[in-house]
């Protein structure tokens, strides 16, 4: 039976929702190494700009990395905050 444009349309769509190709290299998809080494929501995020730097859109590679790169000092940030209020008592 061949598929009709709705459901190829509709196939496409659940792929950019569920396994969208910016985060899928080969078999491994970014969210299943954030998920893998736990890591946290400032982390998981950078660790995703980083590997979709250049493969959603090329135009805005540099744009990802520096997403990336304020979520890891937010980050440090943080961890510097807990740091200081864990000296202070």
């Amino acid at each position: 039976m061949a598929q009709t444009l709705e459901d190829k349309l509709d196939a496409m769509l659940a792929d950019n929702i569920n396994h969208p190709a910016h985060y899928t290299y080969g078999s491994i998809e970014v969210i299943d190494v954030i998920e893998g080494l736990g890591l946290p929501y400032h982390l998981g995020n950078a660790v995703k700009y980083i590997a979709r730097a250049g493969h959603k859109d090329p135009a805005k590679t540099t744009e990802d990395l520096r997403k990336a790169v304020w979520y890891l000092n937010r980050y440090i940030d943080l961890l510097e905050k807990d740091k200081k209020q864990e000296a202070a008592t």
